[in-house]
This record gives C-alpha cells, sequence and structure tokens, in this order.
C-alpha cells in the first residue's frame, strides 16, 4: 500500500477519448487505486485554437460512463495562468528563459536545432520564450521502459514554454500542475517519452520533484499506426462494458469472459485485485 500515491490523467479536449487514450486512463487509474492512492482529472485546455467545444464534457461522461471515478474536483488549465506567470517570472530571474524570434522555418534552416541564448532577443511582440538546456545528461529510471537518458543539447536545444501568441506551452504547464497537484506518479504513452526529459528539466530549473513516470504502450491499428485523434480514430463504442474489457484484454489481465457481462465498476473492481504493471515492461505498442 502507498497512501501517498497521487496519479492523474489529463487529456486535451480537442475531441471525445478513443480506444487509445481511454486505455491510458483505464491504466494509470488501477494502478492509482491497486496502490491506495488518489486519482485526479485535469483538462488540459491550454490550447483555445485546438479545443473542440463541449469536447471536456463529453471526456467526463465518457469517463464516468466506463466507472472511473476520480478524486477530488477537475482541475482546468485555462484557470492557472497565474501559476504560469509566475513560474515564467521565476525562470526569468534565474536566467534560464530568453525571448526568441526565430520561426519554424528558420529553426528547419538550422536542422531543426535551436542555439539557445545566443540568439535571445529582448521583451517584445510576436516572441516566444525559450528555456535554454543544459549541455549534461537528464537520466531517469522508467516504471516501465527501464533507464532512460538524453541530452537536450544535442537534440533540439531550447524548446519554447511560451508561445509566440501568448499561450503558455505544454511541457511549462504540464510539469507545474503536475508538481503542484503533488502528483507522485505518471502512467501516460510512450509516444510522450520526448516530453518527459523537457519536463523533467522544467522542474528541476524550479526546483521541484520529480513524479515518477511510466511509458505505457500505445494502442496502434491493423497497420502499425498509433490511434489518435489527429489520424481520425474511431469513436469508442456504445456498450461500455465491452469497451472496458476489450482495454483489461489488452492491458494482459486475461479478465473471464463471464466479466464482459458486468458492470463496468465491478470490472474495474476485478481489474483493481488483478492489476500487474510490469506485464507492460518493455512494451512500446499494443495493437487493438
Amino acid at each position: 500500500m502507498a497512501p501517498d500515491y497521487r496519479g492523474r490523467f489529463a487529456p486535451t479536449p480537442s475531441g471525445p477519448l478513443h480506444s487509445g487514450s481511454l486505455l491510458t486512463a483505464v491504466a494509470s487509474y488501477l494502478d492509482a487505486r491497486q496502490a491506495g492512492g488518489t486519482w485526479l482529472l485535469r483538462i488540459e485546455d491550454l490550447d483555445p485554437p485546438r479545443e473542440i467545444p463541449g469536447a471536456a464534457d463529453i471526456i467526463l461522461r465518457q469517463l464516468e460512463d466506463h466507472g472511473l471515478a476520480w478524486d477530488g474536483p477537475v482541475q482546468y488549465q485555462s484557470q492557472r495562468q497565474a501559476a504560469y506567470a509566475a513560474a515564467l517570472d521565476q525562470l526569468h530571474a534565474q536566467g534560464m528563459a530568453f525571448y526568441c524570434t526565430l520561426s519554424r522555418r528558420q529553426l528547419a534552416e538550422r536542422g531543426g536545432h535551436h542555439p539557445g541564448p545566443a540568439v535571445a532577443t529582448s521583451p517584445g511582440p510576436n516572441r516566444a520564450v525559450r528555456l535554454a538546456v543544459p549541455e549534461t545528461t537528464l537520466h531517469f529510471d522508467d516504471l516501465l521502459q527501464g533507464p532512460q537518458q538524453s541530452r537536450l543539447s544535442t537534440e533540439d536545444g531550447a524548446f519554447v514554454i511560451r508561445r509566440r501568441d501568448g499561450f503558455y506551452a505544454y511541457q511549462l504547464a504540464c510539469a507545474l500542475d503536475d508538481a503542484d497537484s503533488g502528483i507522485t506518479h505518471v502512467l501516460r504513452g510512450i509516444d510522450l517519452l520526448e516530453s518527459t526529459f523537457r519536463q523533467l528539466w522544467v522542474l528541476d530549473c524550479l526546483s521541484r520533484p520529480r513524479p515518477q513516470y511510466g511509458h505505457l504502450p500505445v494502442l496502434v491499428d491493423a497497420s502499425g499506426e498509433k490511434l489518435s485523434k489527429s489520424a481520425g480514430a474511431a469513436a469508442l463504442g456504445n456498450d461500455h462494458r465491452d469497451n472496458l474489457f476489450r482495454l483489461l484484454s489488452l492491458l494482459g489481465l486475461a479478465p473471464p469472459p463471464p466479466l464482459r457481462h458486468e458492470r463496468c465498476d465491478a470490472q474495474l473492481a476485478w481489474a483493481t485485485t488483478h492489476w500487474q504493471r510490469n506485464a507492460l515492461a518493455g512494451h512500446r505498442a499494443l495493437r487493438d
């Protein structure tokens, strides 16, 4: 038992949940519940141009329909602007953040690698804010994928923490939200592994504790392509019990066939008892 376990699920309201995103929700829920911990819900409504009106409410209803009850109030990133601004001020004061006018085209001409504070500009409109990155290698032990390392300085270089249009960037907001919510464990798709290193660096710069990360295999279709909203992943079926039973099977739990006809809360109760995170260790993809 780990009563101080705090997990979370953090969908973007760019459309309803599909099987891939619901699988992540189920896995993070089971991991938290088996540990006797807390499972929080955060709506990452940080990018208004990408949002679909009403999608957040649809997501909440989908989670409820599948028996996934979260703890406490839902957090919305759109209500966290003051916290992001304070973090940005701290990073500026530490000399870690800088203004930049390089466009995507100009970065592409440089091979996609940002040169860092050498191209910093004065504050002003139509400027992104980027975070300088270390020359050293970042390390962490992934709960599912084992030891991981990355040197941000030799990859894409300094990354955006506030966009040119004034919206705060995902890397800053996600890392700070996890820290301020006291999140101890983050289970999410392996497609976000690259982002994890950037968020670790944000947390290190802000002197905030790191959560433990576990990167789940992503759900792919018959051609091996990741299921995603942008790729037009099919909507979830209307039979919530069948949806959940199928995902429990994909997660390696081998639920007994009669469980398919049980209510979602009964299926989740059984799955919480039988959950084995290590059954997914080393896997990068699951075929739907």
